[in-house]
């Protein structure tokens, strides 16, 4: 019995903690259902720490109850602190908790999205930029439960010489059932707890000391606090995992703070991040930062370096005597907008230190954040509370320098944070142990952690601490029979992650490994469950090790049947383009329509018999009248043959018009294309469009706080830039789809298909390549990637790219992809100066196939059915249900899953006026969908050295709408 469950964890983004500042303050997990008449209760909660040696591992497993008497869906919102990391998560399936397993990001969300259009329950989590969690569950059944378990681990934290464990509480209604255990392990003397159950008593145990607490119908509120008596001696942990000894070390060291400030720069560059996502900054406070710090730095040169999605030119400032009014009003009248390219910039080398004030959400382009000289340091000032905290802390710490964590009432102590020159770990020499890692060079609380592997019984290290320019060494000895902890060799992990942020796109793929190893979520990994062992087995996941051995039978007997199916991929293929070969190797009458075909009748009359699978297939989700809300997708249609296939009407005007091959596509005439210009009725286009060109970008500005969240403003705003000649801003306009929803791949097509219209091919390629990462199941990733290569010049990335559309087998959804991707591949090599490697390609599929007319159509919604007409000047519709025409169109087979491309093909045009429509049929979203963006490229002479394209963007608002966007004029 298939159960519908549907659970999705998204990492979003976090702040980043300071030893410099209060504790920040924590939340417990929520769960949202804004849909229920009667709220989601948590039933029950139950929540044990083992705490030893100065980390904890906290394990929360919640039940939920639904009242209600329809299922719901909910989100639970799971913020973690900066310090804190998921360790493992599970879910309930068939009455028993099964934990997630470690998956290529890509690939989970692959796995997730097919699984769940099967109707099959999966479970993902996943992390994107920063550290709060995001639960979907669904559903939640009716008067039923679900139960989720998540276990995170973190160090503690030191204040007044003891460490503090931290637990909130204020999980608001009355809980049924509460139950909390507490185990401190190598404790000598009882923890002291305050705040929420101070009052709880802890018993002596054998290896430390116990507490527990049950409630009933207990209400929980606050936030306990264990203070902990710290250690002032070294203390060093080992873990044995995959074969290798890792180890873990503290070490309390103290600076000297009686001469705390450093030697201030002569000359400051001022990186200020003035991208969209800076309006969410505390600016304000920021400013006062700045106050406070040209007080204590009052004669400098400032470079101000705006940020957004480009580097500005640099401006320069001179604050005398502490008087920094003209830098000070410049930021203040910041208009905050476009994408975030932090990496594209260039260090100066008479700058003798950087401030970087930003989110540190890059998003933008392909360059890395640049490498600094020796002798200049980077500092980062983040006031935002959502954030990369974890990259903007990497990027100080390379270069000697630090993050700084803003709270607005507190400027004076972050402007000294910055200027302070505190003690500092500036190198470490190790025999007997590799691949150091630190949580930080800077001592959090007074204390370094350091973590490695042991490749000897006991290894030495030598500390080396800098301050004020005055260097000190201290041994730190690390033996194998240390005491064990569970979390050695994980927190060696996450210590090795963080400091890969730094070079996050050059270190992809030992991000990858370690997620997967050490089972982290991570910007390259997920944890997913799934509910059958055969889904496992189908996408090469090792399941949870209960599962392993029946996982290792139905392996073997899957892997005969791969190799099977590989070669019928190809074989298919080669099928379907011999066809189209045929098609294109026929001669039509270019005459009036023969007497015999009434295309005047109903669709269904006109339409041909491989037409009536799609129709019903269609007929299963069209929209109904009665309709309330999206309906679930229904079961795959099998169509009656997967190569392509004639209805009997094409299969008599085929037979009566073959003649010999036809003239080549360069002989046709003149062909002429009309653009029918996209105009929208929205609100702000009237007042935009009669704006002076001067006061355009202003108006924009001003309208801009009321469509954050639609891409159609940007879009229609950056067309009415270009069109007044005002190319810079249009293309920082339209970069603003990049800042709208973090991840989201619909909203970067767009993003890149509209960039590719304004023939800004080196924009493009990062954003395609951005989409390749976040859904490479989809084969338009590799087709909008290969095409933007081709489109910049770049041949062989571009066939590459394209041959990988064609080797993958892919969903049944994605129909005749391999065709019209082939179509373009060829045209590329025929083109290409100098002949590109095709030796991934089937010989049998390299031919190219010229065509006086062609039209692709794209789309940005998954599940939707848009369709592509052309009516030829004989009144003759080509679409979906008329797939050839009388005089030789074609159109492709119908793409009624999501995204397209459709394409329609004409060898030999006949004079007169082609009518190119777009319709909208549907859509089987799980969500409703507003307007649907569609992307139609034109060409004539395609395939040849008189190829001419031209790209036109619109949108399709509602269900039936049909939309006239351009023509074809054959002279």
């Amino acid at each position: 019995m298939l159960r519908p469950l549907l659970v999705v964890f998204l990492l979003m983004v976090s702040t980043m903690a300071q030893a410099n500042r209060p504790l920040p303050p924590i939340m417990p997990p929520r769960l949202i259902a804004p849909h229920a008449q009667t709220p989601v209760r948590l039933q029950s909660l139950r929540i044990n720490a083992e705490i030893s040696g100065g980390l904890a591992q906290t394990t929360v497993e919640m039940v939920f109850y639904n009242p209600n008497a329809v299922q719901l869906e909910g989100e639970l919102q799971f913020p973690l602190l900066p310090e804190q990391r998921v360790t493992a998560f599970a879910l309930d399936i068939d009455g028993a908790l099964r934990p997630a397993v470690p998956v290529e990001k890509a690939k989970g969300r692959m796995i997730f999205e097919e699984v769940e259009r099967r109707r099959i329950d999966p479970a993902l989590l996943e992390v994107t930029q920063g550290n709060n969690f995001k639960l979907r569950v669904y559903p939640i059944p009716p008067r039923g439960t679900r139960t989720v378990q998540l276990k995170y681990a973190e160090p503690l934290a030191r204040l007044e010489g003891q460490r503090l464990y931290r637990l909130p509480l204020a999980y608001g209604d009355s809980i049924a059932e509460f139950d909390l255990e507490l185990n401190v392990h190598g404790a000598t003397t009882p923890p002291q707890p305050r705040g929420m159950l101070g009052g709880m008593q802890f018993e002596r145990q054998q290896d430390g000391y116990r507490a527990r607490v049950s409630k009933s119908a207990y209400r929980a509120d606050g936030t306990l606090e264990l203070a902990l008596a710290a250690s002032t001696q070294p203390q060093t942990f080992v873990q044995e995992f995959d074969g290798e000894t890792f180890f873990l070390s503290e070490i309390a060291v103290a600076g000297d703070n009686a001469h705390g400030a450093r030697l201030p720069p002569a000359v400051l560059g001022l990186l200020w991040d003035s991208s969209g996502s800076g309006a969410q900054r505390q600016t304000e406070a920021e400013l006062a930062v700045l106050d406070h710090y040209f007080k204590a730095v009052p004669n400098v040169e400032v470079r101000l370096i705006r940020l957004r999605d480009r580097a500005e030119a640099s401006q320069r400032f001179r604050v005398v005597n502490g008087n920094w009014t003209a830098l000070r009003a410049a930021l203040a009248s910041t208009a905050y907008d476009g994408a975030s390219a932090l990496g594209a910039w260039k260090p100066e080398a008479d700058i003798n230190e950087y401030l970087l004030v930003s989110d540190g959400l890059s998003n933008y382009g392909d360059a890395p954040f640049p490498t600094l000289a020796k002798a200049q340091r980077l500092y980062a000032l983040n006031s935002a509370l959502v954030s990369d905290s974890g990259r903007l802390a990497a990027l100080a710490e390379r270069s000697g320098g630090r993050l700084v964590q803003l709270q607005a009432n507190q400027p004076a102590q972050a402007a000294q944070a910055l200027l302070a020159d505190t003690l500092r770990l500036s190198d470490i020499a190790a025999t007997g142990a590799r691949d150091i890692s630190v949580e930080s060079h800077e001592p959090q609380d007074g204390i370094l952690r350091i973590a490695g592997r042991l490749t000897q019984p006991s290894a030495e290290l030598t500390l080396t601490l800098t301050q004020q320019g005055k260097s000190r060494t201290v041994p730190l000895p690390v033996n194998a029979n240390a005491p064990y902890h569970p979390l050695a060799a994980g927190m060696w992990a996450s210590y090795r992650l963080h400091a890969l942020e730094a070079d996050y796109d050059l270190k992809r793929g030992e991000i990858r490994r370690l997620g997967q190893r050490f089972g982290i979520p991570t910007r390259e990994t997920s944890l997913l469950v799934l509910d059958r062992l055969e889904d496992y087995v189908r996408y090469e996941i090792e399941p949870p090790a209960a599962n392993k051995e029946a996982y290792a039978q139905l392996k073997q007997n899957r892997l005969v049947s791969q190799r099977r199916i590989t070669t019928q991929h190809t074989d298919q293929i080669v099928r379907e383009f011999e066809q189209k070969v045929a098609w294109w190797e026929k001669s039509y009458p270019k005459s009036g329509l023969p007497k015999l075909i009434d295309f005047k009748g109903t669709e269904e009359e006109s339409a041909d018999a491989a037409s009536e699978p799609i129709r019903a297939a269609r007929s299963a989700y069209a929209p109904s009248a009665a309709a309330t809300v999206p309906m679930a997708p229904p079961p795959p249609i099998a169509l009656a043959s997967p190569t392509l296939s004639y209805g009997r009407a094409d299969a008599r005007r085929m037979e009566a018009a073959a003649k010999p091959m036809a003239a080549p596509v360069d002989d046709t005439t003149n062909v002429g294309i009309q653009l029918k210009k996209w105009s929208p009725n929205e609100p702000y286009r009237a007042r935009m469009k009669s704006a002076k060109a001067a006061d355009l970008y202003a108006i924009y500005l001003d309208e801009k706080p009321n469509y954050t969240n639609s891409s159609a403003f940007f879009l229609d705003s950056a067309d009415m830039l270009l069109e007044q000649g005002q190319r810079d801003l249009a293309l920082r306009v339209l970069s603003n789809l990049a800042e709208m929803n973090l991840e989201n791949r619909q909203v970067l097509r767009i993003l890149g298909y509209r960039l590719l219209q304004a023939g800004e091919q080196a924009l493009a390629i990062p954003v395609f390549q951005q989409v390749l990462r976040l859904a490479e199941e989809e084969p338009q990733s590799y087709r909008d990637l290969g095409l933007a290569y081709a489109a910049a010049g770049q041949v062989q990335p571009a066939i590459d790219q394209l041959a990988e559309v064609l080797n993958r087998p892919w969903d049944g959804r994605f129909a005749e992809i391999e065709l019209v991707t082939l179509a373009e591949l060829n045209a590329i090599v025929a083109k290409a100066a100098v002949k590109p490697d095709t030796s991934r390609i089937d010989r049998r599929l390299l031919r190219n196939l010229p065509l006086a007319l062609r039209a692709v159509l794209t789309w940005d919604a998954d599940n939707t059915d848009i369709d592509l007409w052309v009516t030829d000047p004989n009144g003759e519709k080509c679409y979906y249900a008329n797939r050839y025409t009388h005089q030789g169109g074609r159109m492709s087979r119908d793409f009624t899953g999501g995204y397209g491309p459709e394409e329609f093909s004409l060898r030999v045009a006949k004079p007169g006026k082609y009518r190119v429509e777009v319709n909208s049929f549907g859509h089987r979203q799980q969500i409703v969908a507003g307007a649907t963006t569609v992307q139609l490229r034109l060409s004539t002479g395609f395939g040849t050295a008189k190829q001419r394209d031209q790209m036109v963007t619109l949108r399709l608002r509602d269900t039936g709408s049909t939309v006239l966007v351009g023509e074809f004029d054959v002279n």
